[in-house]
């Protein structure tokens, strides 16, 4: 892909704040170059002209300046201060994912990306997003710890195990970026990298429609939570319910034994499945057995996805696939990846 970008060897900006954080980065270095090249030179200056002419020599006293001073410690907490507030407006944004974001689920693993959208189609070391469309990257590995980088949008999350992160990125222009990941995971970590393909809406349309999706998230959740896992059985309603109630359980306040109330986000479902005996549910007992070693990471958050799907304000996908021939070209990846599970967590009996 040619690089556009206004800076020789520097990536070119294809996000909504991308500009911010070269404009944050450049700031800095005219910072410090500002403040490095005239304490150097002052440096210099001041150990020829006060160097010792003699042996003995005792120097003058020297008064300090009260307004100098002033000066001089004003400037630098103005500038630090700008500094701080910058980077904290850029950071709050870029990690505050906006509501109405389209979702799409990351896992990694040594040595690849697996993704899966929404609408259930999968890929590997590839994302396919429309233009102009916030994305939202809920985000987990399955062995060691990760780093999801994408430098033309100048972003970057950590991807931990056992738990979710989150990242979002509205992209600015169709074209074709690198990914990779940015923090060293092994042998092979050289080779974990990838390739974002932005896409006009109607082309991303098509392309959705050329991809087997499989079930989505949600439909492979709902089968886990009904048949293969059982855990209706306990969160099915009815009189005789063991587990907490699940429907319209997500983002509210659950309060636990012990008087402690907690939020039931991603997270909170997320451990209530592998730790379910951690947060138990006022009024419920903690017979709730550990899925831990059970389910896959795409397995929970197929789960989660479900279980978050039983809420009315749980967002449902929102892409849609009509018929038509792919715009842009589907690799092997991409088919290789549609024959896997889904993703998103499920919750737990306890809760």
């Amino acid at each position: 892909m040619q690089n556009t970008s206004w800076v020789p060897l520097f990536p070119e900006q294809a996000s909504t704040f991308a500009w911010q954080v070269d404009a944050l980065y450049f700031y800095l270095i005219f910072v410090s170059v500002a403040f490095s090249i005239p304490i150097i030179a002052a440096i210099f200056f001041f150990s020829m002209k006060y160097r010792a002419k003699e042996k003995y020599a005792t120097p003058d006293e020297i008064h300090g300046s009260m307004v100098l001073e002033t000066v001089w410690s004003i400037i630098p907490f103005v500038i630090s201060m700008t500094i701080f507030l910058g980077g904290a407006i850029i950071y709050f944004q870029q990690y505050t994912p906006p509501d109405d974001a389209m979702e799409i689920y990351i896992v990694g693993k040594q040595w690849m990306w697996k993704v899966q959208h929404e609408t259930g189609q999968r890929e590997i070391n590839e994302l396919h997003v429309p233009v102009g469309r916030k994305i939202k990257l809920t985000m987990t590995t399955e062995d060691v710890l990760h780093d999801f980088s994408i430098p033309a949008f100048r972003t970057k999350a950590d991807v931990v195990p056992g738990r979710y992160t989150y990242m979002w990125f509205e992209a600015t222009k169709p074209g074709k970026y690198h990914l990779y990941c940015a923090e060293y995971c092994g042998l092979n970590h050289s080779g974990m990298g990838g390739w974002v393909y932005v896409m006009e809406q109607r082309d991303f349309d098509n392309w959705l429609s050329g991809n087997v999706s499989g079930q989505t998230p949600v439909e492979a959740g709902k089968d886990l939570f009904q048949n293969k896992l059982g855990c209706a059985s306990c969160h099915a309603g009815g009189a005789g319910q063991r587990g907490a109630k699940l429907e319209g359980i997500f983002n509210t306040d659950v309060k636990l034994v012990g008087g402690q109330t907690v939020k039931a986000d991603d997270q909170y479902l997320r451990n209530s499945i592998l730790n379910p005996a951690s947060q138990v549910v006022e009024g419920y007992q903690p017979i709730m057995p550990t899925f831990k070693g059970q389910v896959t990471e795409e397995q929970l958050n197929s789960l989660v996805a479900y279980i978050k799907s039983l809420s009315p304000g749980a967002a449902a996908p929102t892409a849609s696939a009509p018929a038509a021939a792919p715009a842009m070209s589907a690799n092997t990846n991409t088919a290789a990846a549609n024959k896997t599970a889904p993703v998103k967590p499920a919750a737990n009996s306890n809760k």
